[in-house]
């Protein structure tokens, strides 16, 4: 059983922060899917990917929809379907997890905007619709400059 990340973004961009947890779950051995709610966000984060700078900063990825999907370590998607065979989904902008997913994958990341109080709002929305259906749950902040666990609930 996984658990749900909650990342609350308030000094990174999104690009920033979604290198960074792509990277450590590449390092974890992870195939992600990358789910978003819109296809036009999707292509700047498809682009802001091919920009990284360096060898090593390099995170090979692909669209939903594009041939060779299923052989992407990281797909980008605004679909549910994940066939890539994502053990890892991280969603941006809003977009839905169930506590299916949490409950099957090895870990579900929500990154959300923390200078958006409507995404705020749907991150708590989600917080607790998982909470309460029984799966384990860490908030993460990066207010102070670095990122620190500011909450944690188990699985029940």
């Amino acid at each position: 059983m996984g658990a749900a990340y909650f990342y609350h973004l308030t000094q990174a961009p999104l690009e920033v922060t979604l290198a960074m947890l792509l990277d450590k779950a590449r390092g974890a051995g992870w195939r992600v899917a990358v789910r978003g709610a819109e296809a036009a966000q999707m292509d700047n984060l498809d682009e802001a990917l091919w920009q990284q700078d360096g060898d090593e900063a390099f995170l090979p990825h692909g669209r939903a929809g594009q041939p060779h999907e299923a052989d992407q370590p990281i797909l980008l998607t605004t679909g549910a379907d994940m066939p890539n065979g994502a053990t890892c989904l991280m969603t941006v902008a809003g977009a839905d997890v169930t506590p299916g997913e949490v409950q099957t994958l090895d870990r579900v990341c929500v990154i959300f905007d923390g200078n958006d109080d409507a995404a705020i709002a749907h991150a708590r929305t989600q917080w607790k619709a998982l909470t309460d259906a029984g799966c384990a749950a860490q908030y993460w902040s990066e207010a102070s400059g670095r990122w620190e666990k500011k909450a944690e609930k188990e699985a029940s």
